[in-house]
């Protein structure tokens, strides 16, 4: 065998050997990979069981023991952080750095005022449909003025006096405390408790367990017969205990040294009001002096708050809310803010120790619900009915554009549409910003309504502090931003709103409020208001994307799993029913 020969015989080896070297390698890789294959099934099925084992029992529908629906009455937004820094961690701090807060939430109707603020929370509906047109309106058919509540039919529980001659009947939707009672055939237990009737009565809806309020003649709380023929042995109890008495016995200084009051006015200033009996709105207020002379000053006083929240709790006690079986809910409306920020405006010291109070009330009231519902058991949501101006004198006085209406402005309209028409009495009144026409006798008289409509126009227009006047029939010509239409639209209840609707320049406030502020139009300081949910399954988050205070029931309605209530035209706010 030549030299030839052999190197190619020595080649073919070396082929040969490398092809199955080659293949042995395949072999080995393609087990390998065939053992990871299976590996990697066995890590998923195994996964999987793990995870059905330790998957939640959803047999049944998880709803939290108990929600609790907190209203602070009065609350601008910003009042969560004017007075931020000076919150303890269990009160608003705890709302906010444990909750999830829609930092702008607006309402989305006019007139910005208690009862529709309520309604509208428990409604997800406006005054259009559900009918609350105002704390008071005219009846277009009588001509009398009809306050909100107000039910001849039945009688007061608790008292002899004529504050529980209260009831729902003049709301025309449902509420999403009724709708929980529909849900749960009645088994779930609503209460509501509030120093007004209003604030109780409209949230908790037309068939509630419970609605109590506030009598002033007697300082006790109260019901209707609409409710119950007596009051439960608790109330009786509470009431008895004489609470207000203790509550005024130290009087009202100030929580903290009044020269840490920094976000605040001077103590005395000239556009404040003051309690019963003081002779400068200054601090400390004799309070058993306020109240000996004028037992609604107690509405006025931080106190008013803190029994409150005394009485939500033995109503929880008393009906063992959230302690049995069915999802229950509090509905509670904090009303001193309210009467307080009246008496004072916004800038007073007495409203920063009102809201300082006030948050310290709200820590204790969340540990008592921690220990006796259990963390995380309860779901609590707070928001406010509406907000507050500046007091006049306040803004004049640091430059901002304000004023306040003509005293005279509704005589002076009243006497340029008799002299006009040669007819008296063709005006009913201007409640809520609104005018009111006595159609029956302008059609007895056979008078055009729309040229009366357009000389009211014509005079408001003409006077300070007036920016729009609007026919509310012919509102898609009204050359005003289109915002401000819808919320007028919303606003307007055909049998209950007046007609033509007069909107004051930003600032600008009522002939009645030279001292104090007040609410009831559509900028922000009266409809940018707080919402915050906490609790039972809710995100820690915030959005600043827009949210309207429609949009509360309906977000209540999503995470309890029920319908909406019947007039509601909100939107779930998915940021905080769609957890992560």
């Amino acid at each position: 065998m030549n030299i030839l020969e052999k190197e190619r015989k020595l080649f073919l080896l070396c082929a040969i050997s490398s092809n199955f070297a080659v293949l042995f390698l395949q072999h080995q890789i393609y087990t390998l990979m065939k053992k990871i294959f299976l590996l990697n099934i066995l890590l998923f099925l195994t996964t999987l069981l793990f995870a059905e084992k330790n998957k939640p029992n959803n047999s049944q529908l998880e709803r939290p023991k108990l929600v609790v629906g907190i209203v602070v009455d009065q609350m601008r937004w910003d009042y969560l952080y004017r007075f931020y820094n000076k919150y303890e961690n269990g009160g608003f701090k705890r709302l906010l750095n444990d909750g999830f807060s829609c930092e702008n939430t607006m309402i989305n109707y006019i007139p910005s005022v208690t009862a529709i603020g309520h309604t509208t929370i428990f409604t997800g509906s406006v005054p259009s449909i559900h009918g609350i047109a105002g704390n008071d309106w005219i009846d277009h058919k009588t001509g009398k003025s009809i306050y909100c509540t107000d039910d001849s039919t039945v009688q007061t529980i608790g008292s002899d006096s004529k504050a529980g001659k209260m009831s729902p009947r003049n709301l025309l939707a449902t509420t999403i405390t009724d709708e929980l009672r529909l849900a749960t055939n009645f088994q779930s237990k609503v209460v509501g408790v509030s120093l007004k009737d209003r604030a109780s009565i409209l949230p908790s809806g037309h068939n509630p367990t419970a609605a109590f309020w506030i009598d002033d003649a007697t300082g006790k709380f109260i019901t209707s017969s609409y409710y119950m023929p007596q009051l439960p042995a608790w109330v009786n109890d509470f009431n008895n205990a004489k609470p207000i008495d203790k509550l005024l016995a130290n009087g009202w200084n100030t929580l903290l040294p009044i020269d840490q009051y920094t976000e605040s006015t001077a103590d005395d200033v000239e556009w404040e009001g003051m309690l019963k009996g003081a002779s400068k709105p200054i601090f400390p207020f004799d309070t058993q002096k306020a109240y000996a002379l004028d037992h609604g000053s107690l509405r006025q006083m931080p106190f008013g708050n803190t029994l409150t929240l005394q009485f939500a709790k033995a109503a929880i006690e008393g009906y063992k809310l959230g302690q049995e079986t069915t999802s229950d809910f509090l509905t509670i409306n904090c009303a001193s803010t309210d009467y307080c920020g009246h008496m004072t405006g916004p800038n007073a010291i007495e409203i920063e120790d009102v809201y300082l109070r006030l948050d310290r009330d709200l820590a204790g009231f969340f540990s008592y619900l921690d220990q006796k519902i259990g963390k995380g058991n309860y779901l609590v949501f707070l928001t406010a009915d509406h907000g507050a101006a500046h007091a006049e004198g306040f803004s004049r006085a640091n430059k901002m554009p304000t004023g306040l209406l003509g005293k005279d402005l509704e005589s002076g309209l009243v006497k340029t549409i008799e002299k006009q028409f040669g007819a008296k009495q063709l005006i009913l009144g201007t409640d809520n910003f609104q005018v009111t026409y006595n159609q029956s006798r302008i059609d007895s008289l056979k008078l055009n309504t729309d040229e009366i409509k357009a000389a009211t126009i014509n005079y408001l227009l003409h006077q300070d502090g007036i920016q729009y006047a609007v026919d509310q029939d012919k509102i898609a010509e009204a050359s005003i931003p289109a915002p401000l239409k819808n919320m007028m639209i919303n606003g307007y209840n055909q049998q209950r709103s007046g007609s033509v609707l007069m909107v004051n320049l930003p600032g600008w406030l009522p002939a009645t409020c030279k001292k104090g502020c007040t609410h009831s139009v559509w900028n922000p300081y009266d409809t940018h208001i707080p919402l915050i949910f906490m609790g039972w399954k809710i995100p820690h988050g915030t959005t600043n994307r827009t949210t309207q205070m429609t949009d509360i029931s309906a977000t209540l309605a999503a995470l309890l799993h029920i319908q909406m209530p019947s007039g509601c035209i909100g939107s779930p706010i998915t940021e905080v029913t769609d957890k992560k």
